[in-house]
C-alpha cells in the first residue's frame, strides 16, 4: 500500500481574485474604497489564510505526499484511497469536498477560529499539525476518532449520479416553475409544477432546508450523523393537473424518492455548486436516497 498523501483543498483568498480582475494593487484598493471598504481587512484575511496554509504543509510528515487543490478543481482532481484531505477554509469548503470523497479522512482546519467560527471547521491550524506530525507512514490519523456525517445522493436512470453533503435541489435551471411527477417511498404518485425540490441531511438541516422547514410548523429535522433524510417541495402550485398533497417528508436508509421529469430539462446539483450539475430530459427519472459513501470527519 502507497503511503498516504495530504490533500490541501482551500479557496483563492478575496485578495487573489482583486488583483485578477483589477490587474494592480492599486487599483483593487480604489475599488474597495469606492464601496467603503479597506484594502488592509482584505490583506488581513489573506495572510490568515496563507500561514494556516503554511502551517499545514510544514507538518507533513517526511513519508507522506502532497497535494494542492483549488475549490474550482476539485471535479477535475482524481482523490485515492490513500489521501487525507486537509479542508482549509470555511464550512461551505469541506460540503463542497464531501461530494467527490469516497471514505478518506477530512480534517477540517480553520485559518480564523477567533472570528468565524465553524462546525465542520473544528481544528485550528496549530492543532492540526500536531495530529500530522503525530501521524505514522502507515497512516496512524485512522485511528482518530471519526464522525460519520450523512450524504445524500441522487441519480439518474442512465447511470449519472451525484452526491452532496447538505442537500441536493432537483428544479428548472433558472429556478422557475418545474413540471415532473413524484413517487413517495409509500407508492404515492403526484404530478406537481413547483419551484424545486430539496433533498437535505442533518448537517444541510440548519441551512436551507430550515427556513423551509420553519415556514411549515418546524418539521422535526434530522441530526448530521442520522441515517435520515428530510424533503421539501418548494412554491407547489396548484391547478387542474397538478397538486400540492405531497409536499415533504422524510427518506430513511434504504428508501427512495423518484421524480420523473416533465419539463424539458431539469438541473440536478448538491451544496449550491450549480455549475457541477446533472442535466435530465423529459421522461428521465431521477431517484434520490441516501448516500452510501458518508463523510469521515475529524473529530
Amino acid at each position: 500500500m502507497a503511503n498516504p498523501r495530504l490533500v490541501i483543498v482551500r479557496r483563492r483568498t478575496e485578495l487573489q481574485e482583486l488583483l485578477d480582475r483589477h490587474a494592480t494593487r492599486g487599483q483593487a484598493e480604489f475599488f474597495l474604497r469606492t464601496r467603503g471598504r479597506t484594502i488592509q481587512d482584505v490583506q488581513y484575511h489573506h495572510d490568515r489564510l496563507t500561514t494556516a496554509l503554511a502551517t499545514i504543509r510544514a507538518a507533513v510528515p517526511a513519508e507522506w505526499r502532497h497535494a494542492d487543490v483549488e475549490r474550482n478543481d476539485l471535479s477535475r482532481f482524481l482523490f485515492t484511497a490513500e489521501d487525507v484531505i486537509a479542508v482549509v477554509g470555511q464550512d461551505g469548503l469541506v460540503a463542497n469536498t464531501a461530494k467527490y470523497l469516497n471514505g478518506q479522512p477530512v480534517l477540517g482546519i480553520n485559518p480564523e477560529p477567533g472570528i468565524n467560527p465553524g462546525v465542520l471547521v473544528r481544528h485550528t491550524p496549530d492543532a492540526a499539525a500536531k495530529l500530522l506530525r503525530g501521524a505514522a507512514p502507515t497512516g496512524h490519523i485512522e485511528r482518530l476518532p471519526f464522525r460519520e456525517l450523512a450524504t445524500v445522493t441522487a441519480r439518474l436512470d442512465d447511470g449519472q449520479e451525484l452526491s452532496g453533503l447538505n442537500e441536493i435541489f432537483i428544479g428548472h435551471s433558472s429556478h422557475q416553475s418545474a413540471r415532473y411527477q413524484l413517487t413517495t417511498p409509500d407508492g404515492e404518485t403526484e404530478r406537481q409544477s413547483s419551484s424545486g425540490l430539496i433533498v437535505s441531511t442533518g448537517t444541510g438541516a440548519t441551512g436551507w432546508c430550515a427556513s423551509i422547514a420553519l415556514e411549515r410548523g418546524g418539521r422535526t429535522l434530522p441530526a448530521p450523523t442520522d441515517p435520515r433524510l428530510a424533503w421539501f417541495v418548494r412554491e407547489a402550485w396548484p391547478s387542474p393537473i397538478t397538486g400540492i398533497s405531497l409536499t415533504e417528508g422524510a427518506l430513511e436508509a434504504g428508501e427512495i424518492l423518484r421524480i420523473t421529469v416533465g419539463s424539458d430539462q431539469l438541473v440536478v446539483f448538491g451544496d449550491g455548486m450549480e455549475e457541477d450539475r446533472l442535466t435530465a430530459s423529459w421522461g428521465q427519472e431521477i431517484t434520490v436516497h441516501l448516500g452510501e459513501r458518508p463523510l469521515r470527519l475529524v473529530a
